[in-house]
């Protein structure tokens, strides 16, 4: 990693601790938090909302492709064996095509999505719900403290959430690293820093893995 100069230091997203002195890479220039272990994107090198839109616009997802379906078991299989018949949920941020709430009402566990830019009912923010998930969303999150607060709120006492994103892998091999050539992905976790968002929301940590991680909310 190339470093940048040294600047003053810029706040966290997540922990707001001061992170570390910034470095670039070719896709950006990005920054590490010494307490929680995120890795931002430099809020200056962020896509606008409407260049933002318009990249998830590209995407080919699909409600009835399989491909995308099988990805999505990777968190709708785990998830499911832990909730109770008839358990209701909110997929948080379901992008164009809500499949995974289509998997899981198919599966007997009724859900509706919410996404800010294709779904954005905020009247389903008014409710709670026995299980929400967010798949492949953790890492757009431009205040993500701010949406994982919301998250909570959406849960009720005992109720379940689903994440999926690619863990980072070591500091040394971030460089090569495919998820940040994603101009969206702006926030990039490890297993320590999704512990410090357990620690800080009182949520039990049942299993972290490289793209998968179920909490239960106390």
């Amino acid at each position: 990693m190339a470093s940048a100069s040294a600047e003053v230091p810029v706040a966290c997203p997540l922990c707001g601790a001061a992170t570390g002195a910034p470095w670039r890479e070719a896709t950006g220039v990005y920054r590490h938090c010494p307490r929680c272990d995120l890795v931002s994107r430099d809020r200056a090198t962020w896509l606008d909302a409407e260049a933002e839109r318009a990249y998830y616009g590209t995407h080919d997802n699909r409600v009835d492709d399989p491909g995308y379906r099988r990805f999505l078991g990777q968190l709708a299989d785990p998830l499911i064996a832990c909730l109770a018949p008839g358990a209701r949920g909110l997929d948080y941020g379901c992008g164009a095509a809500p499949a995974l709430a289509s998997m899981l009402t198919d599966a007997g566990f009724p859900a509706v999505g919410y996404d800010p830019f294709f779904a954005a009912d905020d009247t389903l923010l008014d409710a709670r719900y026995d299980f929400v998930t967010c798949t492949e969303v953790l890492e757009h999150m431009h205040d993500p403290l701010r949406d994982l607060t919301r998250i909570d709120a959406l849960l009720k006492p005992g109720g379940w959430l689903g994440l999926m994103t690619e863990l980072r892998p070591p500091m040394a091999d971030f460089a090569r690293w495919h998820y940040h050539r994603d101009p969206t992905h702006v926030g990039f976790h490890s297993e320590a820093s999704l512990r410090w968002i357990a620690a800080r929301f009182g949520w039990t940590v049942t299993a972290i893995g490289r793209r998968v991680s179920l909490f239960r909310r106390v």
